[in-house]
């Protein structure tokens, strides 16, 4: 895909891929959660076809815990996508982390995504709708039956977030970050150097004030931060 088909210049994506992956220890143990062999491939793998397939060439992996793993297993290209990395030598968080990695991403905007989770959506065009509506940030949406276990995402009518509802029990259908973003560099820019903040947590309701727009899609939507949620995805891409 060429840079006009995405509406101006073709940005470099994160993936954010740096967590300890605690949950995941019993069934993956030795490697990192991107590393995870999920229908018979490294999970990262997955995200970065996707990537590929909207035209986006130039991908740096953002590691912390045995990082060393992921270069040595994925080298400095995938299909055509030119790789780099950013390892943490001290945990910094999602927004950490991708502040870390800016200085790789030669582009505005810029997208980041998680390196445990899988998410259905059309990229080139929600960079469209990104540049069309002058957002700051762009956050994939996905509709689950059971927002609870995630945490609910709050749309007005044109789509902007408005707030965030915490994790619980029997909340029933809704909204729920995906895990892909587009953000204006300036955004990026702006969060503090070398300071562990969380992108979920603390920055993106913090930025509420901002043009925060939702990109709404129904997914499928799969993670492999659990056994379970890991077992869930052998066998939807077994």
């Amino acid at each position: 895909m060429t840079a006009d088909a995405l509406g101006g210049q073709v940005p470099a994506a994160a993936v954010l891929a740096g967590g300890l992956g605690t949950r995941l220890r019993p069934v993956v143990s030795d490697r990192p959660k991107i590393l995870a062999s999920v229908g018979g491939r490294p999970f990262v793998t997955r995200l970065l076809d996707q990537l590929a397939a909207a035209g986006i060439n130039t991908v740096v992996l953002c590691t912390g815990h045995l990082g060393h793993q992921v270069e040595t297993a994925l080298g400095s290209r995938y299909h055509g996508v030119t790789l780099g990395y950013s390892l943490e030598r001290t945990a910094l968080g999602t927004g950490g982390a991708l502040r870390q990695a800016l200085g790789q991403l030669g582009s505005d905007p810029v997208i980041a995504m998680n390196g445990d989770s899988y998410c259905h959506a059309d990229l080139a065009d929600l960079i469209r709708q990104h540049r069309s509506r002058g957002a700051d940030v762009t956050m994939v949406v996905v509709e689950v039956p059971d927002a609870g276990r995630f945490g609910s995402v709050m749309l007005d009518g044109e789509d902007r977030i408005v707030g965030f509802a915490e994790k619980a029990a029997g909340a029933g259908p809704g909204w729920v970050n995906a895990g892909i973003y587009v953000l204006n560099r300036a955004q990026v820019e702006a969060i503090p150097a070398g300071q562990a903040v969380s992108l979920e947590r603390q920055l993106l309701p913090s930025w509420l004030s901002g043009r925060i727009f939702g990109y709404r899609t129904q997914g499928p939507f799969i993670d492999i931060g659990t056994p379970e949620s890991h077992a869930s995805a052998e066998e939807f891409f077994g």
